[in-house]
């Protein structure tokens, strides 16, 4: 079955070169230019991605991307129009797997496709693991804290996945980037930061308290929670 796309930009002329384009790659393409009737698309239609614009009538792609988090972990190319720094920081805090600024080329589009549906599809022979009351199927994708289902970003679970298949080894920020590549390091070197701050957030972790994941004050960060089983 073709991956499908999901486009919500208030650009109709992008949308209909974006859909040729895309098309000529394989991929089913759905568009919306309001971000209401994009949202009612990714409900009902289910794409495998969605690549959303910034500036958009009514409710900014900050505010979709926001929502669109509290129900799904469907990854996210944002659109900055304005290629700001600030653009990018509030979209990856919000959940964003990736961005590309405006104007772009075509072609980088769809390799920043490829890279982020390679992470989020990426199948491992890895068993399913137990740390304390967190458990990760690496295979499913599936991550559980106290027998509830986290809902993590693509970069989320690929940070937890490398940290817990390495317990207690050092990792320092370039590594970790390796891993989430797709975010353009040069331009903004947090990411690492902010994801991992995200994904602390979603383990109920306290930073001065840690159960599962510690900072290494001037390198990176290192897993230490206690396995328990597989």
């Amino acid at each position: 079955m073709a991956t499908s796309i999901l486009i919500i930009d208030d650009d109709e002329k992008l949308n209909k070169l974006l859909t040729e384009f895309l098309g000529d790659f394989g991929f089913n393409t759905l568009s919306a230019t309001h971000p209401k009737d994009g949202l009612k698309k990714l409900k009902h239609k289910s794409p495998d991605l969605v690549i959303l614009d910034v500036m958009l009538p009514g409710m900014d792609g900050f505010e979709v991307c926001k929502t669109i988090r509290q129900n799904s972990s469907v990854p996210i190319i944002m659109l900055t129009a304005r290629g700001e720094l600030m653009d990018r920081v509030v979209g990856l805090e919000l959940g964003a797997d990736d961005y590309l600024p405006k104007p772009f080329e075509p072609r980088e589009l769809v390799a920043r496709i490829h890279s982020v549906l390679r992470r989020a599809n990426k199948i491992d022979d890895t068993r399913p693991q137990s740390f304390g009351p967190l458990e990760i199927d690496f295979t499913k994708h599936i991550v559980t804290l106290d027998a509830e289902n986290m809902d993590l970003t693509t970069n989320e679970f690929a940070a937890l996945a490398l940290l817990t298949r390495n317990p207690g080894k050092v990792f320092n920020r370039d590594e970790i980037l390796q891993e989430l590549r797709g975010i353009d390091c040069d331009a903004f070197n947090r990411s690492v930061d902010i994801t991992m701050s995200r994904l602390r957030q979603k383990l109920k972790d306290d930073p001065k308290s840690p159960r599962f994941i510690k900072t290494v004050w001037g390198t990176g960060y290192v897993f230490i929670g206690d396995q328990s089983g597989t």
